[in-house]
């Protein structure tokens, strides 16, 4: 059974003077998304395969997460649109077993929410959600998914 891991990015400093799409983590970020990847190599989650945003917080948050994994940068993550998200989940290879997005909101907790029916009320900065589906992953589609875990980083 395929599994995807939603990661929102990890805090990032304020965009005053930068473009958004160019903003970095700050100090509290860094921190965060080290942890995550302790998490995920903790819960045997380590993804075989990694969806990431071209913004550089959220490749900085990969980049923290320090996993072995095959990725692929995809400027359509940073349109923030969910049905596009959904889309690109689905053309994942049959031989991935666990697959990581590491995204934006609002689209990955409305992702979430899409794909399991449910979702955390909210979905702060470094948050994950572990969603396993049924059948391959061209199967993906909203309602079809069971929200395993859950994690923040102040879990």
């Amino acid at each position: 059974m395929p599994t995807l891991i939603v990661l929102r990015h990890a805090k990032a400093v304020a965009g005053l003077g930068v473009a958004d799409v160019d903003r970095t983590l700050n100090d509290r970020g860094r921190r965060d998304a080290a942890a995550a990847g302790e998490w995920l190599r903790e819960t045997d989650l380590v993804p075989g395969r990694v969806l990431c945003s071209t913004a550089v917080r959220t490749r900085e948050t990969l980049a923290l997460l320090d996993v072995d994994a095959e990725v692929s940068f995809e400027s359509g993550i940073y349109d923030n649109d969910p049905d596009g998200l959904v889309e690109l989940v689905s053309q994942t290879p049959d031989d991935v077993g666990r697959l990581l997005l590491v995204g934006h909101n609002p689209s990955v907790h409305q992702l979430v929410h899409d794909l399991t029916g449910s979702a955390p009320d909210s979905f702060p900065t470094c948050a994950f959600a572990v969603i396993e589906l049924p059948g391959g992953w061209a199967d993906v589609r909203p309602g079809a998914g069971t929200l395993r875990a859950t994690r923040t980083p102040k879990d």
